[in-house]
């Protein structure tokens, strides 16, 4: 006999769908902080930046073009935009990101990518006139502060040298890019989602050639080796494509203010990948990093998010 379906059960059945999805989502995420280290002496970070949205946009050939060609008019009105948000959201990003496994650890790359969601609460603050509350506010202070401490090395004398490692510098320029590729996010074409991702990868694309030229002209073109291959797929597919339309799926079930909150998954994954893959030693300026950059996160969202409700 069939249980009849109860509005409780109907509403149960989004978020058990979504859940898994956007967790997901945050390890493959995670572990392309690990393909950033992986990646060193193996493809270089303009060629791996390149071939990743080449493969991406090969894969959403079939299932995209459909919608894409249908939308084409109306996303063709707001070229300059999604050329945009291909350059810094995408390629630009992309670019910095992979430079910057590098020069420093990914338990670093992590942590700075947990200062995203709190970049957000600034940009939308100082460009949108967004209000903020005090908790919010908290939070941000406690959040930059435990990236001063990851991008420090808990070395207080750097503040006063302004010694910071290259690679710490180009993943903080990667996420306030990325930052402001979210802010700016809210104003995106009303088309789909699969369509609006088509033509923004496609536009990564694109942008990715001149810093290629660039890297090829400087001497510093690596092509992948057979490991390097690997890392491309897993980055185009992974990362790139699939975790993309997770994130939209998931968004699509529980709405975006639930499914933003599981970005905050991003640092624990990526730190602990690092660990566990590439051996990354855990010390205990990186645990009060940790610490203080998910403390942000949670204070800025929850009891910031709580107040104003």
């Amino acid at each position: 006999m069939r249980v009849p379906e109860t509005p409780a059960g109907r509403a149960a059945a989004p978020v058990a769908t979504a859940y898994p999805l956007l967790v997901f989502t945050m390890l493959l995420w995670g572990g392309n902080v690990v393909a950033s280290k992986w990646a060193a002496g193996e493809v270089s970070p303009q060629v791996l930046t390149c071939l990743r949205w080449a493969f991406a946009c090969l894969a959403l050939a079939l299932p995209a073009r459909a919608g894409f060609v249908a939308e084409w008019d109306r996303l063709k009105r707001h070229w300059r935009y999604v050329l945009l948000m291909g350059t810094c959201g995408y390629t630009l990003y992309a670019s910095l990101f992979y430079a910057a496994g590098l020069f420093t650890s990914g338990i670093n790359i992590a942590l700075f990518q947990g200062s995203i969601p709190v970049l957000v609460i600034l940009i939308n603050y100082v460009v949108l006139r967004v209000a903020v509350t005090g908790a919010q506010v908290l939070g941000v202070a406690v959040t930059l502060a435990g990236a001063v401490v990851a991008a420090t090395h808990g070395n207080w004398r750097v503040l006063a040298t302004f010694a910071f490692n290259r690679g710490d510098v180009l993943m903080l320029a990667a996420c306030l890019l990325y930052a402001g590729y979210t802010v700016a996010l809210s104003r995106r074409p009303k088309v789909s989602g699969l369509s609006f991702f088509t033509a923004v990868a496609l536009s990564a694309l694109v942008t990715s050639l001149p810093p290629l030229y660039a890297e090829w002209a400087l001497g510093h073109t690596i092509w992948p080796t057979p490991k390097g291959w690997a890392i491309v797929l897993f980055v185009a597919l992974g990362p790139s494509l699939v975790a993309q339309l997770a994130f939209m799926r998931g968004v699509e079930l529980i709405g975006p203010n639930r499914a933003g909150l599981f970005v905050n998954l991003v640092p624990i994954f990526g730190a602990g990948l690092a660990i566990l893959l590439v051996g990354e030693p855990f010390r205990w300026h990186e645990g009060l990093a940790l610490a203080l950059v998910i403390g942000g996160i949670a204070i800025a969202e929850r009891l910031g998010r709580r107040r104003v409700a």
